[in-house]
Order: structure tokens, then sequence, then C-alpha cells
């Protein structure tokens, strides 16, 4: 089950693609830009471990970003 988080200007989508993988979208809203990163966690609460994917995860390719969210690719421009 995917959730959301806000943190002053910045936005995260975050997404388990298994129980110890989450991809995490980081979004910051004052410059209208985003990415999404991956990365393996240890799978006991999601909800406290989709930080440190956002913070050292690997980032995926914007292709596969726009598949897992698709609603951001129309608001936001890709970060590179």
């Amino acid at each position: 089950m995917s959730f959301e988080r806000k943190i002053k200007n910045k936005l995260y989508r975050i997404v388990p693609l298994a129980t110890r993988v989450l991809v995490v979208a980081s979004v910051n809203t004052s410059v209208k830009d985003w990415s999404a990163y991956i990365d393996a966690v240890p799978g006991e609460n999601h909800e406290n471990e989709w930080e440190e994917v956002a913070r050292f995860g690997a980032k995926i390719s914007q292709e596969m970003a726009t598949l897992l969210f698709p609603e951001l690719e129309k608001l936001y421009c890709w970060r590179k």
C-alpha cells in the first residue's frame, strides 16, 4: 500500500514493490521538480524506512519512475 509524506517544501510518495523494496518519489514543490529512488529495506516498518531510501537510494530512470508515478510526470519536471 502506497503512502505520502509532506515535509516543508518536499513531497514524498512511497511505493513498496515488495516487503523489502521501496521506491520513493521526491518532489521539490518550490522548484517543481521530482525524481525517484529505490533501495532495499528491512521490511519491518515502511513508515520508518522510507526516509533512508529518499536519502541514500539509487535514482531510477525517468521511464521507470513515470510508470510508478504517472501523476507526477504531468505536474512536475524531471530532476536531472
